[in-house]
């Protein structure tokens, strides 16, 4: 075969697929009527590493981990392996009515080992999502068995990110996420976010009316149960915390007997330096929400991880607790799961985050010095962002129609890097990288180079 002959064969069949997806697929965060239109942007064939390719062979960085998840790095045999090895065994079993597998008792165990405090007990769930709405039904469900039938109002914060299943996209504090429809929980409520001296009190503070503390005093904190945060923000613009906010809050919710739920759907599972994003600073959540890392994306799995206060209470219930998935405790994915924790503890990757997190810090203040538009670079660990600015020295941003978020992100498509932005406010112009935690340093400035030559491109259009 010609390279001609090779090269139609591939637009054939890149058409073919195209045009089956623009029939059969409507795709979740894209625009519906523009897809339908002119169909995938890129249609994957392959990964390894922390590199994918496309039906064209055409090959890209993966800088944010397909969706913050791929922590260990695409075409990992070993996760094959175990995934192949428990479905010939069993693929799957339910947990059901007291079911158990091996898979997900010893999986449960090793988590109860690596999470901080005494985050002992697990309710398994198949994502994030899941994970949160099960996390806000078992704060409400734990106070109903203390007696407190009215704590039932659920705290979140603005630009936070949850999911998408009805509570957890309410608690979304993104208007486009928190308004879609049906996401209306009125017991859900969106606080301003880190305001530490808020938090601790400082009632004379300009921002505190819609602080969390300004809420609870507000609503009563007999009808509050729980407040949920991430320990950094991920899909609402890689925000992190000011120093002490997540100690303020861990105290504020123990001063008014209010659960403290983590969502380290993202933060989890080594992206941040520390294997969980708590770790950071130290505060130790009554439950925590886990997806993603815990099997790199390798197959469907997510968990609520709750202390012992909160475990002991439900494990008194005694009557059958209405609640549950399908794929509660999947055997595959509990077993896909131990593997991939086997990985981020023997390949170190916790602690090579951590040192590529340095290696991207130093990559970014280059690029901080060099363009003028780049500005605000943070990162902990391999969960980083920079802002883009028209004027940073006067705070000026970029006018809507330039879409200099989209464009850079777009030039560093071009030249083989996949990235993410956000600009769901005005003015708004962030770009996200987060790319496996097996980065070495060679990539990171391969990562770094083409982020210098998109931004270049970028301000000569300007």
């Amino acid at each position: 075969m010609t390279f001609k002959q090779e090269e139609l064969l591939t637009k054939t069949n890149f058409d073919e697929l195209s045009n089956l997806d623009k029939k059969h697929i409507i795709h979740p965060v894209a625009v519906p009527k523009v897809h339908a239109s002119v169909g995938p942007k890129i249609i994957f064939s392959e990964g390894k590493g922390v590199y994918v390719k496309d039906v064209h062979n055409r090959s890209y960085i993966d800088g944010v981990s397909m969706l913050w998840n791929v922590n260990v790095g695409h075409g990992r045999k070993e996760l094959a392996d175990v995934a192949h090895e428990q479905m010939m065994k069993m693929a799957y079993s339910s947990t059901f009515y007291g079911y158990g597998n091996e898979p997900a008792i010893r999986l449960a165990e090793k988590i109860a080992s690596i999470t901080p405090g005494d985050l002992n007990t697990i309710f398994y769930t198949s994502g994030g999502s899941e994970s949160n709405d099960t996390a806000f039904k078992l704060s409400r469900f734990y106070w109903e068995q203390k007696g407190f039938k009215n704590k039932r109002k659920i705290i979140s914060l603005r630009r936070g990110y949850h999911g998408v299943t009805v509570s957890a996209q309410r608690a979304t504090g993104i208007d486009a996420f928190r308004n879609f429809s049906g996401s209306s929980d009125p017991d859900i409520l969106n606080a301003k976010a880190h305001l530490t001296e808020c938090e601790l009190g400082d009632k004379s503070h300009p921002e505190f009316s819609g602080c969390i503390r300004s809420i609870i005093e507000s609503e009563g904190a007999e009808h509050v149960a729980a407040v949920i945060l991430e320990p950094i923000q991920g899909a609402g613009g890689v925000h992190l915390p000011p120093e002490g906010y997540l100690k303020a809050v861990r105290k504020l919710c123990d001063e008014f007997n209010i659960l403290l739920i983590a969502d380290e759907v993202i933060c989890g599972f080594g992206r941040t330096g520390e294997l969980f994003g708590v770790n950071n600073w130290e505060v130790v959540p009554d439950l925590m929400s886990i997806a993603k890392g815990i099997t790199s994306g390798y197959s469907h799995l997510g968990g609520v991880v709750m202390n012992n206060r909160v475990a002991d209470v439900i494990k008194e219930y005694d009557d059958v607790l209405p609640h549950g998935f399908t794929y509660s405790g999947h055997p595959t994915a509990c077993a896909v799961g131990l593997k991939n924790i086997e990985i981020i503890e023997n390949e170190r990757l916790v602690e090579n985050a951590h040192q590529m997190g340095a290696e991207l810090e130093k990559g970014f203040n280059y690029l901080n010095e060099k363009h003028e538009i780049f500005t605000n670079q943070r990162n902990v660990g391999l969960l980083a962002g920079f802002d883009l600015m028209k004027d940073p020295d006067h705070n000026i941003p970029f006018e809507q129609s330039k879409q200099a978020a989209v464009s850079v992100v777009d030039e560093c498509y071009k030249r083989g890097l996949l990235i993410r932005c956000f600009d769901f406010e005005p003015g708004m112009n962030i770009i996200a990288v987060a790319p496996p935690l097996t980065i070495t340093k060679q990539e990171i400035e391969k990562t770094i180079s083409i982020l210098d030559d998109a931004l270049a491109s970028f301000s000569q259009k300007l």
